[in-house]
Parts: C-alpha cells; structure tokens; sequence
C-alpha cells in the first residue's frame, strides 16, 4: 500500500512546485504594465500588472476650466481601461506560469485567476 503514499507526495510536490511558480508570477507581474488610451489618445493610462496605476498623462487640449467633467471621464475611462488591461495580463501570465503543472481544460478563474 506504498504506493498511495508515493501518489500524495508526488501531488503535494506538485501543488508546492505551482504554488512557488504563480508566486514567482505574481512578482513578475509588477514589472510588466499596459498602457489604455481615452478620448483618442487625450488621456493615457499606464498600470502594472499588479493592478496598479503607475503614470497618467493628460494632453494640454483637454484641460478646459470650463469643462472639468470631461477631464475627469476621460480619466475615469482611461483608469478603467488600463486596469482591465492589466487584469486580463495577469490572468494570462498566471495560466502561462501554472499552465504545466495544471491538468488539461482546467480554468484558473475556480482559483480566482
């Protein structure tokens, strides 16, 4: 009945071998970052994969006293987009990182990814 035994060590070195790997991705993920664009390119928005906005640049045109409600929604848009973007990275650089230690067809978003 060894072999029992010699299965769950094998799975619990698997499961230790995904954890440190995602770890490693996760790590990863703050250096990367995408960059969303709003109102054509009037507001960008850079974040890292952490899920962190790291620069906004606004172009002088859309800075209107005036109209500070456009301003804002183009910031609102171009935060959004970028952290979607950023969302969507990480989640393919989790699967990339996990995606051999996995069995075939599974979907990390079951773990949140």
């Amino acid at each position: 009945m060894n072999g029992g035994k010699g299965n769950m060590a094998d799975l619990f070195g698997k499961m230790m071998e995904m954890q440190q790997k995602m770890s490693e991705a996760q790590e990863n993920l703050a250096s990367k970052s995408v960059t969303a664009e709003a109102g054509g390119g009037m507001v960008k928005v850079t974040a890292n994969g952490a899920q962190r906005v790291t620069a906004i640049e606004i172009e002088r045109e859309v800075v209107d006293p005036d109209d500070l409600e456009l301003l804002e929604d183009l910031i609102i848009s171009g935060v959004n987009k970028a952290l979607d973007e950023a969302s969507e990275m990480a989640k393919q650089e989790m699967q990339k990182s996990a995606g051999g230690l996995l069995p075939p067809g599974m979907d990390l978003s079951q773990l949140g990814l």
